[in-house]
């Protein structure tokens, strides 16, 4: 286990306890953010979205379960998608400026914030604030990294941004034998399981990525919606960056 202080954005948090299952450890990484989340029953953004990371490798190289998620219920970059797109976002997502639930997207992004996963306190919000508070005595406590709203607003540059990170490493074979044919054994079991719906089979965290990349193999690039596309070529006309063309 160690960590880290005086960093900045790290990028996927998923990266660094990928590199762990590599070597056919367990990987776990967590870092702080600039405050963009409000904590259940405040009103002012405190923590960030202060993701959580775990990989366990499996037998099977290209079966590993990776979790890596935010501790607020989506990221900021999802309520600027649904407000260039014009529509409402779903309960839960973000908070106004008076703490309040909202759907409105500009509400968010103009003096509120978003809201711990789990969404209000009464759907459980309280758990996501929890998760978001063990990231940052992790990441902050531990290293001497700054904290709370204390960390730099986020899209500023005024001072270093003094991010902690932490990163654990966990060798599973120092514990009871047969670690990854219990690992596969389990995957297997949650993916048989009978769906709700038949046309959406059960599926564990990873899934998705992987069928996303392997779409993205097929059409030989990334989708991305028409507005987020004309959004990037507007800055890039402002750089001097000739625009990407939609194929």
């Amino acid at each position: 286990m160690v960590t880290v202080h005086k960093s900045n954005h790290y990028g996927i948090a998923g990266y660094y306890s990928l590199m762990a299952g590599d070597e056919g450890l367990l990987g776990m990484s967590f870092t702080n953010t600039s405050p963009l989340v409000v904590p259940t029953r405040a009103k002012e953004c405190t923590f960030g979205t202060n993701p959580i990371a775990f990989t366990a490798p499996s037998a099977t190289s290209a079966d590993d379960f990776t979790l890596d998620m935010a501790t607020s219920t989506v990221a900021l970059g999802k309520i600027e998608l649904e407000k260039r797109k014009g529509t409402q976002i779903p309960n839960g997502w973000g908070a106004d400026p008076d703490g309040n639930e909202t759907n409105e997207p500009a509400r968010v992004l103009n003096g509120g914030g978003l809201l711990p996963l789990g969404g209000s306190e009464q759907s459980g919000g309280y758990k996501g604030y929890g998760l978001a508070i063990m990231v940052e005595i992790l990441c902050a406590g531990l290293s001497g990294a700054t904290f709370g709203k204390n960390v730099r607003r986020w899209g500023t540059t005024d001072r270093i941004a003094d991010l902690g990170q932490c990163f654990i490493a966990i060798d599973p074979n120092v514990f009871a034998p047969g670690f990854d044919g219990r690992l596969d054994e389990l995957m297997a079991m949650l993916r048989n399981l009978e769906p709700t719906n038949p046309d959406k089979p059960v599926i564990i965290a990873g899934d998705p990525e992987r069928k996303h990349m392997a779409k993205c193999e097929n059409l030989g690039g990334i989708p991305y919606p028409r507005q987020v596309v004309d959004h990037m070529n507007s800055v890039g006309a402002k750089l001097s960056i000739l625009p990407m063309e939609a194929i």
